[in-house]
């Protein structure tokens, strides 16, 4: 259930290099806008690690400024998937304290498969909306009822239901972590449990993620700087890390809830645009 924002229609393929085209041509991305880039992966390896999200929500669109949104998202895929990956084994004293994570993750992997033939043709921007719906219905009763939180025997029986709509919204629209970031976080799990939860389910997703993308052919030409762009998530993981433990509940609780604003703007922007 990863939250890389992703066009299902696709884009023209150009190698890292090349960004804009202008008159024809394509323009090569300067070291300025090189520096960019690293500035927001280091920021946003290091949110994910407070967080457990937000990675590909930060990193992607700020390299498609530079870059077509296909090769941005290629580039990003595989750090993503390491990042989760170390986050998940750096906080695996804490599996005790998750729930629901085999429910959730193999009914999201159903919804996925599901969604990807059963919406592939439907419209993205009514899916986009629902989403964005649902993600400030729990952003407003986060702060009307902030004592809320959803108890183990109701989290068993929804998660079935969570999963498989995370899944369909993966499948449909390539867009489910603020469903699983909101879900996991409604439990209101100790830190290093939600972030171990989110991390896991997003490693799963990522994997399937990462095979299609380099089944598709979409790494050509682009695997220096897929692995280049691995650096910054271990310079970030132990900082973010640091920080997080650093953070009281509600500062941590705030972390996420502007995460999830954060997506709203990035989902409103990729509809409108």
């Amino acid at each position: 259930m990863s939250s890389v924002l992703v066009d299902r229609r696709g884009a023209g393929r150009r190698g890292f290099t090349t960004g804009r085209t202008t008159s024809g041509q394509t323009a090569a991305v300067s070291g300025v806008e090189v520096a960019v880039v690293l500035v927001a992966m280091l920021v946003a390896w290091t949110v994910k690690a407070v967080t457990g999200m937000g990675g590909p929500l930060i990193v992607v669109p700020v390299t498609s400024l530079f870059v077509d949104v296909e090769t941005a998202v290629a580039v990003v895929a595989f750090p993503n998937l390491l990042s989760n990956l170390l986050l998940a084994v750096r906080e695996r004293d804490h599996i005790a304290a998750t729930r629901d994570l085999p429910t959730l993750a193999g009914f999201g992997v159903i919804g996925a498969i599901a969604g990807g033939f059963v919406f592939v043709h439907a419209p993205e921007g009514p899916l986009v909306a629902l989403l964005v719906v649902a993600i400030v219905t729990y952003i407003v009763t986060f702060f009307a009822k902030p004592d809320l939180r959803v108890d183990p025997a109701r989290s068993r029986r929804l998660a079935p239901v969570v999963g498989t709509v995370g899944g369909l919204f993966q499948g449909a629209i390539g867009i489910s972590g603020p469903i699983v970031g909101s879900w996991i976080h409604s439990y209101r799990l100790p830190r290093s449990a939600h972030v171990l939860s989110v991390t896991t389910l997003f490693f799963i997703t990522g994997v399937a993620q990462f095979t299609v993308i380099a089944a598709n052919g979409e790494l050509g030409g682009r695997v220096l700087v897929t692995l280049a762009a691995c650096i910054p998530v271990f310079v970030s993981v132990p900082i973010g890390t640091r920080l997080r433990s650093r953070l009281n509940r509600r500062a941590f609780d705030l972390a996420i809830i502007g995460l999830l604003c954060f997506a709203i703007v990035a989902l409103a922007a990729k509809t409108i645009i």
